[in-house]
């Protein structure tokens, strides 16, 4: 049997397929193996208790973990079960009961210039990890404002409303913080881009500027609540006039 038989017969069996044969010198071949032996050596002279290459490494090791060990602020992201707690008692008083079972409140970390965010789809409020350096009573505002987004949606129903008009305001009211303002005065850094699209009503011939196209149809609420009841009206979506 040829050599080259005996070893693809070794693992695959009579039939195997053919293996690619290295061009190697014997020459290279030792080389490496001189290297590889060098290499293990100096390994296993760094493993030992004295030697200066180990004690050099313990060393590293200890200015890493001065470093890395300093104390910093905690991290605050997730869910939190004590804003959800204090969310389900706020929406129960106000009786919306099926909306307190299922809302969560959680830290998101990817919110920068906004203080807090609703999505009643999922009844989900956001809240950003920087108002922990405001203290807990920004906190809890913020957290009643979002609240009052999920309930004013939740009392519409499937009514379309606008999301800081007078069924928010009535939330916000109900909610305790009356005096509440659509925007947020803390120090955020603000990511302002520029609008590139420019949507014009066919009926008012109000100006719409956006930063990103519209990707589905939409129209003028204004318009849409004067002459169709707050619903979706063909005669009244948005045109796209310039983009820069």
């Amino acid at each position: 049997m040829s050599r080259l038989s005996c070893r693809s017969g070794f693992g695959w069996g009579a039939h195997a397929p053919p293996r690619a044969v290295s061009g190697a010198s014997p020459e290279t071949q030792t080389s490496k193996k001189l290297r590889r032996r060098r290499r293990s050596k100096h390994a296993r002279a760094r493993a030992l208790p004295g030697s200066r290459a180990n004690a050099k490494s313990f060393r590293l090791v200890e200015q890493l973990e001065f470093v890395f060990s300093r104390p910093g602020k905690p991290v605050v992201s997730g869910r939190n079960s004590e804003f959800e707690a204090k969310a389900r008692n706020l929406l129960g008083a106000v009786g919306a009961t099926i909306l307190a079972r299922s809302v969560r409140v959680e830290w998101n970390s990817r919110l920068r210039s906004a203080a807090g965010r609703a999505d009643f789809r999922c009844a989900l409020v956001s809240l950003n990890p920087r108002l922990v350096d405001h203290g807990e009573a920004e906190i809890d505002r913020t957290l009643r404002h979002e609240l009052a987004h999920l309930l004013a949606q939740f009392r519409a129903d499937r009514r379309r409303i606008s999301p800081h008009g007078a069924e928010w305001r009535a939330a916000c009211r109900d909610l305790g913080i009356a005096d509440e303002t659509r925007c947020h005065t803390l120090p955020f850094p603000v990511n302002r881009r520029a609008h590139r699209f420019i949507y014009i009503c066919p009926n008012c011939r109000r100006d719409f500027p956006r930063v990103r196209k519209l990707r589905r149809a939409v129209a003028c609420l204004p318009c849409c609540r004067a002459h169709n009841g707050g619903a979706f009206d063909r005669r009244f979506r948005l045109r796209l006039t310039s983009q820069v």
